[in-house]
C-alpha cells in the first residue's frame, strides 16, 4: 500500500491507519510519503499539477510494485488518480477519501475579486511593487494560498483548477471511496457524482467524519484497504 497525504499535511496523517493494518496483516508493506514540498520533503523545481506530481511518484510506485493499493486523501487522492490513469499495470486498487475529484455543483468556479484582477494586471505589468502585490494576496488569497509561498502557490493555483472526468473514465481498477458526511470541502455529492464515472466503485459514508478522514476515521480507511488486499 502506498498512501498519499493531503495539501499542507505530510505522511503522518496515516500512521494510525498503517500501524493498525500493519498489526491485522502481518507482511502488508505500508508506505506513506511525504509528497515534495511538505514534511521532509523539497518543494518540486518548477510548478506542476497532479500529472507533474504522479510522475515524480512514478518511481516510488515502481519500488514498491507490482500490483499496489493506492491510497490518497484530498490532493494526496489527486495523484492517486493521475497514477492509476496513467499507470494502471501497476496499480491493484485505489482508496480516496476527500478528493476535489469533480467540481462541486453548489460552488460554481468563482473568479477572482475584481480589485486583485486588476493588481495582478498592473504586476504583471510591473506597475505595481512586489510587497504591494504580496498584501493583496494575503488580503483575497485562500488560506492554503496565503500559507503558502514560492513555488508551492504555483502548485497550489494549478491544482485546484483540475478536474479529473476524463482520468476517472480510464480507470478498471476497483475504486473505495470514503467519503465523510460531514466533509464541508469536498462533499459527498462529489463521491457520488465519481462514483458515477468509475468502472468499479464503492462508495462508504461516514458519519460524523469530516474532511481529514486519514485523522478522524483511520480505522475506516485501514478497512477499505483490507477490503482489497482480501480480493482476489
Amino acid at each position: 500500500m502506498l498512501a498519499l497525504h493531503g495539501w499542507g499535511r505530510s505522511h503522518s496523517d496515516f500512521d494510525t491507519a498503517l500501524t493498525g493494518l500493519v498489526k491485522t496483516h502481518p507482511g502488508t508493506g505500508a508506505i506513506a510519503l511525504d509528497l515534495p514540498g511538505f514534511g521532509a520533503t523539497p518543494a518540486p523545481p518548477e510548478s506542476c499539477g497532479a500529472a507533474g506530481y504522479a510522475e515524480m511518484v512514478r518511481p516510488v510506485l515502481d519500488e514498491c510494485g507490482p500490483r499496489v493499493i493506492l491510497v490518497g486523501h484530498s490532493f494526496g487522492g489527486r495523484i492517486a488518480v493521475e497514477l492509476a490513469a496513467r499507470f494502471g499495470e501497476a496499480v491493484a486498487a485505489l482508496v480516496l477519501c476527500g478528493v476535489p475529484l469533480l467540481r462541486r455543483s453548489d460552488r460554481p468556479a468563482a473568479r477572482p475579486a475584481l480589485r486583485y484582477r486588476i493588481a495582478r494586471g498592473l504586476h504583471r505589468r510591473r506597475l505595481l511593487g512586489e510587497s504591494t502585490m504580496e498584501r493583496m494576496r494575503q488580503r483575497y488569497g485562500s488560506a492554503d494560498y496565503r500559507r503558502a509561498t514560492g513555488v508551492m502557490r504555483d502548485v497550489l493555483v494549478t491544482a485546484v483548477n483540475e478536474t479529473y472526468q476524463d482520468q476517472l473514465g480510464r480507470i478498471s481498477r476497483p475504486v473505495e471511496l470514503v467519503w465523510g458526511r460531514q466533509d464541508d470541502e469536498v462533499p459527498v455529492e462529489v463521491a457520488e457524482r465519481a462514483a458515477g464515472l468509475l468502472a468499479d466503485p464503492r462508495l462508504t459514508v461516514l458519519d460524523g467524519v469530516g474532511h481529514d478522514v486519514p485523522t478522524e476515521a483511520p480505522g475506516a480507511l485501514a478497512d477499505a484497504v483490507v477490503r482489497q488486499l482480501r480480493s482476489p
